[in-house]
């Protein structure tokens, strides 16, 4: 086995194409135990994921979790799964197909568009794989992560370099880090909510709830937990909200070390030992709805809220494929891909400047 990956082939009439990677985290393959201990293991391996020292964390990872939780992981997993298979995946793809036809009433100059994840598939290496046979020389890698943090959008990163380290022709790569403030995703989250609102009213309490980390990722220099905030801010701006009518919480909470807070289970609990009327909940962190907004959020979390005494409980779906979401889409790809794709670029130019290209390659003993 060669270390470099074989390249595609190269024709020197061939039009160089732009590539934009949208990176997410990843999914199973199947709703089962032995799916899901092998995308477990992918994802725990990660030191992004879980800075536990790694003798420690290889003993509690295979002595317990990967024997432990596969299964139950599996049963949840099941309650959220489509017909068109897992619910991130199924949404990541539409949002790929749509952007590349979003973007075609843009930019007339050739490009491409491809999902990679993580971890699970689609692999980030079948994503770089697809967009270099398809001729790319330039990536802008998109993680679908507004806010950033070390373990989701850095880790995007880490797997993109992973494959190009085994990659002996490296594409120029641009990298997209954040968009939590971006007015275009703003505002598509906002009307969202408005559209929400307009078919049942406004609730006692909008919930704004993202994905948590630990407490010292904060404290050692990690800004997700400032995006965040400034994106409910922003948001609860764009909504007209006084300070009182919207909580910010985190989620996903997993071990017993200390997580960002408020944690959403507590602030659920106490809302509804306050007999709240309605709260509805919004997840402006995922892109796409899966297991954490569909089962832990409009499951576990109505389940909490009206098991101690709350009222209507309303989970707003993530953006998916919402018309607003894609065009935002739009906005922070060309605006980090300037210079790279023209609304200009003409076709027929271009051919024949490829066939001047190739006839001087051939003059100078080029074979293709």
């Amino acid at each position: 086995m060669t270390y470099y990956q074989p390249e595609p082939p190269h024709s020197h009439s061939s039009t160089a194409k732009v590539g934009i990677l949208l990176a997410n985290l990843g999914t199973p393959d199947a709703p089962t135990p032995k799916a899901l201990r092998a995308y477990l293991k992918e994802f725990l391996s990660d030191r992004r994921v879980v800075e536990i020292p790694r003798a420690i964390w290889w003993l509690i990872l295979h002595g317990f979790i990967l024997t432990l939780r596969p299964r139950k992981s599996a049963k949840k997993y099941a309650q959220v799964w489509s017909k068109e298979g897992s619910p991130l995946l199924v949404h990541a793809q539409k949002q790929a197909k749509l952007l590349q036809g979003f973007l075609s009433l843009r930019i007339k100059s050739p490009y491409a568009v491809e999902l990679g994840m993580s971890y699970g598939n689609p692999s980030m290496a079948s994503a770089i794989e697809k967009l270099k046979a398809q001729g790319c020389d330039r990536i802008l890698v998109f993680p679908l992560y507004p806010q950033y943090a070390a373990s989701s959008s850095a880790s995007a990163l880490d797997a993109v370099w992973r494959v190009l380290l085994h990659t002996r022709n490296v594409p120029a790569i641009r990298s997209i880090k954040h968009y939590h403030d971006h007015p275009a995703y703003i505002a598509a989250l906002a009307q969202s909510v408005h559209e929400h609102w307009a078919s049942g009213g406004r609730p006692e309490k909008l919930i704004m709830s993202f994905h948590g980390v630990p407490r010292y990722t904060l404290d050692k220099g990690d800004p997700y937990f400032c995006e965040c905030q400034k994106t409910a801010r922003l948001l609860a701006e764009a909504l007209n909200l006084q300070a009182s009518q919207y909580v910010v919480c985190f989620q996903s909470r997993f071990g017993k070390a200390e997580w960002l807070k408020p944690y959403l289970a507590t602030t659920l609990e106490e809302l509804g030992k306050q007999k709240q009327k309605r709260v509805d909940v919004i997840c402006p962190g995922f892109s796409s709805d899966c297991l954490e907004t569909l089962e832990e959020i409009a499951l576990e979390g109505k389940h909490l809220f009206q098991q101690n005494g709350g009222g209507e409980f309303n989970y707003i779906p993530a953006l998916n494929e919402r018309e607003a979401w894609i065009h935002a889409m739009c906005e922070i790809a060309l605006e980090n891909l300037q210079g790279w794709v023209s609304a200009d670029w003409d076709s027929d130019t271009a051919k024949k400047q490829s066939a001047l290209t190739q006839e001087k390659a051939w003059a100078l003993g080029a074979n293709n």
